[in-house]
């Protein structure tokens, strides 16, 4: 692996990571972009050097292309797109409703965090509330 395609593939992974951290769902689409072509790289650089091309007749056998990192970088750009495509429908879905697109907090979670319990501790707490105290969780 040349240290060039090393420093790319670091630094994808390093800005998609710090994107990801972040409370906008723009910013988590482009995030995932962004390790999905990091991992691309990886795969590119663990193929190995250049070959010849493997389907030519009657040559020798050493020394031809791997084709295996070829089809995994095929199907992982492929389904990057339709991953990424979904996010946006969800991103646009969410922005029409709310005029945002900023990921809210869960409810749930919040109970979680305050109480530092457990989930059943918040599933108590919300039949509680309710006033079903007497029924199990369902």
């Amino acid at each position: 692996m040349s240290l060039a395609i090393a420093a790319t593939a670091a630094a994808l992974f390093g800005l998609g990571t710090y994107l990801l951290l972040q409370r906008q769902l723009s910013r988590l689409i482009i995030g995932i972009g962004l390790i999905g072509n990091g991992a691309n790289l990886v795969i590119l650089s663990s193929a190995g050097g250049r070959g010849e091309p493997a389907f030519l007749d009657g040559g020798p056998t050493d020394g031809l292309a791997d084709p295996l990192p070829q089809a995994l970088i095929l199907t992982a750009i492929v389904i990057s797109f339709g991953a990424i495509a979904f996010l946006l429908a969800l991103a646009f879905r969410g922005w029409s409703l709310t005029g945002s697109d900023d990921v809210e907090d869960d409810v749930e979670d919040r109970l979680v965090a305050t109480r530092g319990g457990t989930s059943g501790d918040v599933i108590d707490a919300a039949a509680s509330e309710s006033g079903d105290s007497d029924e199990s969780p369902r």
